[in-house]
């Protein structure tokens, strides 16, 4: 299968629910084999070297913020800057949006916004790169990431973006930044459980626990946006394919969980549509907002929140 000629068509199912998975013809794809992607498979050991280099309270400390400092640049920069542009900044804090984002090690800036255009494309149809409802939790989970179809950028689709050459630098050396990042926690670790920078030994639990192993937290953090949900939790929009809504994911993912919202309304940076629906790093954006940072952030309109696609029914409260 080459999704690199594969046309871009809308789904054509109207079902509150999406379309029926037995319905729909799979596609035969390349099945993922750990052999090929070893650095991938190899990354998921690496939390067993806590058992030569031991851990501290700090190094815990730092992992949970490496988690949610990263999650951040996947949620508000691969996500709702490079694949949706529901916001605007300058040039040099889009770099560093990609940057920091490509710490998290899930490829390039360009890779992931692209393969995630053609998510919205096909959302839940045979040419979905990661549909859980048609080709299962596993595949939608790791094994498209895994497997050879979905390696290359989608350039086509991105242009908008891969007109910048930083980005196009960091989208081919996708593993620079991830060693720059793992270089500066080592030092950090030094200074935190060791007497200065030149504590030489002292680092190293911080790169295992502070860095490696957030990072496979964040893997999975990330991940699970695909495998889940469009399988559990609740809909509150009529769409074309089974995106759902899910609090505790959205806790994990800063935002991310609210998944059916943005598929109803992709247009809005906002995805949690209502004060009660938790959306990390839509506040975060709005913060830098008043700094000027970033700007023109796409709001959610009143007319799409109480629009006819709502399965509840529910209209605007009335003012007054």
């Amino acid at each position: 299968m080459s999704e690199a000629t594969a046309p871009l068509v809308e789904s054509l199912y109207t079902s509150p629910e999406g379309p029926p998975p037995e319905a729909v013809k799979k596609e035969n794809r390349n099945q993922p084999r750990l052999i090929d992607q070893y650095g991938f498979g190899l990354i998921h050991l690496t939390p067993l070297l806590m058992i030569w280099s031991g851990f501290t309270w700090k190094d815990w400390l730092v992992c949970l913020f490496m988690y949610y400092f990263r999650m951040f640049f996947i949620s508000a920069g691969y996500h709702r800057y490079f694949s949706h542009k529901t916001y605007e900044t300058s040039r040099f804090f889009q770099f560093l949006i990609a940057f920091f984002a490509q710490t998290s090690i899930q490829k390039g800036a360009l890779w992931w916004a692209s393969q995630h255009r053609v998510h919205h494309r096909y959302s839940d149809t045979a040419h979905d790169p990661h549909s859980a409802n048609i080709y299962g939790f596993f595949y939608a989970h790791i094994g498209w990431i895994m497997g050879p179809d979905y390696q290359k950028t989608r350039y086509d689709l991105i242009q908008d973006f891969a007109k910048y050459p930083e980005l196009r630098f960091l989208n081919r050396y996708f593993m620079v930044p991830p060693i720059i990042m793992a270089v500066i926690i080592y030092f950090i670790g030094n200074m935190l459980n060791g007497q200065g920078l030149t504590d030489w030994n002292a680092g190293w639990s911080t790169v295992v626990v502070g860095y490696l192993t957030s990072t496979v937290i964040l893997y999975h953090g990330t991940f699970s946006i695909n495998s889940l949900m469009h399988k559990i939790a609740r809909r509150r929009y009529r769409t074309k394919d089974h995106s759902r809504n899910n609090a505790v994911l959205a806790l994990i993912t800063m935002g991310e969980g609210w998944h059916n919202n943005h598929h109803y309304y992709q247009g809005s940076c906002r995805q949690g549509f209502f004060w009660w629906e938790f959306d990390p790093s839509y506040y975060v954006l709005k913060t830098l907002a008043l700094f000027g940072i970033v700007w023109n952030i796409r709001p959610v309109p009143v007319e799409v929140k109480y629009g006819p696609k709502r399965l509840d029914g529910k209209t605007p409260p009335v003012k007054g």
